[in-house]
């Protein structure tokens, strides 16, 4: 891992492909998933990037599938949800959904009968698993040790994911990383190189995958060490970021007005 990554390059000009995880990247956290929202704005982006990328663009994102919709509506763009174990491949496609197992649902009863009342927002999303802590950090220590002695009781292929405001109990075969490789094997990814906006221990495997392909790695708000390449201070950031790389302002990546865009 990079101690020191490179600040974030303005792209040259080439045939990208766009992957985006979503809290922490595009928004900024919040203690609940559900309170955050949208603005007109950056939706009005997203439909100029994944216009100007022909499709390229993906979310890669620990939600499911449905919450994406639901945050972004009416955009349907392509989604990787659950850190890969629900995919749309195509804009308004069908979806592959992950229904939740019943040890996983059993778990997550006795985890919120502990800590939901004390702040703590228990997070069901099918195969996944996640404590929010954002609201009472005080006690992440504690709900990451209940989610890492579960894993004694479930079936092997589950690992634990700690985050900088909770802990995520997911199957092994949950990985950005492997999402990503599933977009770039198909049009209109194929052929491109990779870009990956990320912001938390969740996306350092989607990180290595981006930089083994020869691509863009960025991480968000950069806590220690990352994967990642290059690093942009916060969402705003961000935002201006890809606005200026890939939006209205980005006539052309690395030519003509996209020399003179705004942006870090």
């Amino acid at each position: 891992m990079n101690l020191q990554p490179e600040l974030t390059p303005r792209l040259s000009e080439g045939r990208w492909a766009l992957f985006l995880d979503i809290d922490g990247t595009l928004l900024e956290h919040a203690a609940h998933p559900d309170a955050v929202s949208v603005s007109e704005e950056l939706r009005l982006l997203l439909q100029t990037i994944e216009r100007r990328l022909d499709g390229a663009l993906a979310f890669i994102t620990g939600r499911s599938v449905a919450a994406v919709d639901r945050l972004f509506d009416p955009l349907k763009l392509r989604t990787a949800g659950l850190y890969g174990l629900e995919h749309r491949l195509a804009p308004g496609g069908p979806v592959e959904a992950a229904d939740e197992p019943a040890d996983m649902a059993a778990l997550a009863d006795e985890i919120e009968l502990e800590l939901a009342s004390q702040a703590v927002y228990v997070e069901r999303k099918g195969p996944v698993l996640a404590v929010h802590t954002r609201a009472a950090p005080h006690l992440l220590a504690r709900a990451t040790k209940l989610v890492e002695q579960a894993l004694d009781r479930l079936p092997k292929g589950y690992r634990v994911i700690a985050g900088n405001a909770g802990v995520e109990l997911m199957p092994l075969e949950a990985a950005k990383g492997a999402a990503i490789r599933r977009f770039m094997d198909i049009p209109p990814f194929a052929g491109r190189r990779p870009v990956f906006l990320g912001d938390d221990t969740s996306d350092e495997n989607g990180f290595e995958t981006t930089n083994a392909a020869g691509g863009i790695s960025i991480r968000i708000k950069p806590r220690g060490p990352t994967a990642a390449r290059h690093v942009i201070a916060d969402v705003t950031g961000a935002i201006g970021w890809l606005q200026a790389n890939f939006g209205d302002l980005a006539i052309e990546a690395g030519r003509g007005d996209a020399r003179r865009s705004r942006g870090p």
